[in-house]
């Protein structure tokens, strides 16, 4: 096997073996890092708000007290609920962002292997 052939098949290998499984692993390392930053920030606020709703609790002295602190309550739950709500939103809208990405990046390189491939059976 002279060396342009053998540099040919290493080129026709990366481009289409090894290129897209890089594209795939970086694309997925990417949706991996968003969702994990958006796991962290989702527990840090549900924990403020745990943390905060515990140290109104220790404050209650008297009724008026634990009339303000199950008002707080209500409002902690309100305000959680809409968390929830919106950070169900967001991961729903980047699993959609993934899954057109990748299939965008299969196209992609369906379309360069079948170049590849006429190319190819062309010489």
């Amino acid at each position: 096997m002279s060396n342009a052939t053998l540099d040919q098949a290493t080129q026709q290998f990366e481009s289409l073996f090894f290129a897209p499984a890089r594209s795939y692993a970086a694309l997925s390392l990417d949706y991996t890092e968003k969702l994990l930053a958006a796991q962290f920030d989702a527990v840090k606020a549900y924990s403020d708000v745990s943390l905060s709703q515990a140290r109104a609790a220790l404050d209650i002295k008297d009724a008026e007290g634990l009339r303000s602190y199950v008002e707080g309550q209500q409002k902690a739950a309100q305000d959680l609920s809409e968390r929830l709500k919106d950070d169900a939103e967001k991961v729903v809208a980047m699993n959609q962002e993934f899954v057109q990405k990748s299939q965008k990046l299969a196209e992609d390189n369906l379309k360069a292997a079948s170049k590849s491939t006429t190319k190819t059976t062309a010489k």
